[in-house]
């Protein structure tokens, strides 16, 4: 057998995922010939082993190799190198003078944000440890059992190349969300009433997209998710901010406004408002329907983590309360399971869904079908269920580690309130933020320095991606820069 200990040199201290390290050098080593076609590979079991790495990544680094073309999996046979190699070497056409890329565009082009920055991702940069924006935990999602379904309807079921996918998403996926919302939130909805995204920010687009002309008044809670609100004035939305307090967003603020100017939309995220993390009360929920009945406005719901609740149970959406079909619903999988799995959906009136599905296919013909199928099975099957009972559990847990972390370590310096789910908690800083940051980056941590928030000193800290002992390295990292 080959030195694959050798020939797949890991680093876990970069930003790249190390089942992408994995299937980047076997990519690479097929391309050099050391790795010949029709060879045999190692099993998932075997190989983790020899790279001292969890079976599930090994599992993640092959099924991205078979998508690319690199390898084929046969049924209790094993993974071998395809005979039939993707094009390695295209033919050259060269031009005199070419001069290839360069920094800037000669020909006219759109600048859609001259002082572009900030952001809630880390940059490409290597840590040892992140704490992110808050993202679930890779390492306790049922990715092994949802690419398991993948890998079996790669075999069985998509051997015919003429697929019967449509632009709204995997029927199966969509029967499937049917009941997963009735059971889950309350919501009644049929499938002429969903369409599958890639990712809920996919779906935010396409509602706004749907519901604001160009000088049409907008409302949003400040501080609220920036990324939707830069979205709206680049449709041209007139966008006006309403506070947001301890009980979300303030309803009485967005009367007033109604009285005042004709409004088209409403955006809100009443589970666990990005990013102070505050839910949403009951009487404001209320006033909020009846206000978008009393002045006829879009209300677009952003449910982005329902799935994470520790205290009790949660409110139901808007989208399950009377609302006529002024409410848009949407939410994603990506928060359930990962953040590369970009499995989103919008839930709206059938004649809103049907003009949502037109815009999708000019965006984007389909999505990925056999991963939304292979979702479905789990969904059906109650894996999905399973797995975030088992995930608020555990980050139940985390969340309360973390807070004894704080109250220990960095007493005064960091103010906070216990969210009632989700997996972050808005912090504000006693000291300056961007000065803790640059402390935390040179010691291998990234923490975001604020600036996306627009909160001066303030910041979401992740806690459900890290465990207890990564999180305690984490915070005394930041404690020792106080």
């Amino acid at each position: 057998m080959l030195p694959f200990q050798t020939l797949i040199p890991l680093n876990k201290t970069l930003a790249l995922p190390v089942y992408r390290q994995i299937a980047n050098a076997i990519a690479q080593h097929i391309k050099n010939g050391i790795l010949k076609p029709e060879m045999a590979l190692p099993g998932t079991r075997e190989m983790a082993e020899t790279l001292d790495v969890h079976r599930k990544t090994v599992v993640a680094a092959y099924s991205e190799l078979q998508i690319q073309g690199w390898i084929l999996v046969t049924p209790r046979k094993g993974f071998y190198v395809a005979g039939n190699l993707p094009e390695l070497k295209p033919r050259e056409w060269q031009q005199e003078g070419a001069s290839g890329y360069g920094k800037q565009m000669s020909a006219p082009f759109h600048v859609l944000a001259p002082d572009y920055q900030g952001s809630i991702y880390p940059p490409n940069t290597p840590f040892r440890l992140i704490i992110d924006d808050g993202w679930p935990d890779t390492r306790l999602a049922p990715l092994d059992l949802l690419m398991r379904e993948y890998r079996s309807l790669l075999k069985f079921k998509y051997k015919n190349p003429v697929s019967g996918a449509v632009t709204a998403g995997a029927l199966s996926l969509r029967e499937a969300m049917v009941d997963y919302l009735s059971e889950t939130r309350g919501i009644k909805a049929d499938i002429p009433n969903l369409l599958i995204t890639h990712g809920a920010q996919m779906a935010i687009y396409i509602a706004a997209r749907l519901t604001i002309a160009p000088g049409a008044n907008v409302i949003a809670g400040i501080p609220g998710y920036n990324t939707a609100s830069q979205l709206f004035q680049h449709l041209g939305a007139n966008l006006l901010s309403v506070p947001v307090d301890e009980q979300g967003i303030d309803t009485d603020a967005v009367a007033a406004i109604c009285k005042k100017h004709p409004i088209s939309m409403l955006y809100v995220i009443p589970h666990h408002h990005h990013p102070t993390t505050v839910t949403l009360s009951p009487a404001r929920r209320m006033h909020l329907l009846e206000l978008a009945a009393q002045y006829n406005f879009a209300i677009i719901e952003d449910d982005y983590d329902y799935g994470f609740h520790y205290n009790s149970a949660p409110y139901l959406p808007l989208a399950s309360g009377q609302h006529d079909g002024r409410v848009i619903y949407i939410g994603s999988f990506s928060k359930s399971l990962a953040a590369s799995v970009r499995i989103g959906f919008m839930v709206g009136a059938e004649d809103f869904i049907q003009q949502g599905i037109y815009l999708r296919k000019l965006l984007d013909l389909k999505g990925n079908h056999l991963m939304e199928d292979a979702l479905a099975i789990l969904i059906k099957n109650g894996d999905m269920s399973r797995h975030l009972k088992k995930a608020n559990k555990v980050y139940h847990t985390r969340l309360q580690h973390l807070t004894t972390l704080l109250d220990t370590h960095m007493p005064g310096v960091v103010e906070y309130t216990v969210p009632m789910g989700g997996m972050a908690i808005w912090s504000q800083f006693k000291v300056p933020l961007k000065t803790l940051s640059a402390h935390a980056a040179k010691q291998g941590l990234y923490i975001s320095d604020g600036s996306f928030y627009m909160v001066k000193n303030a910041c979401r800290i992740g806690f459900a991606s890290l465990t207890t002992a990564e999180m305690e390295e984490a915070i005394t990292i930041l404690a020792s820069g106080v």
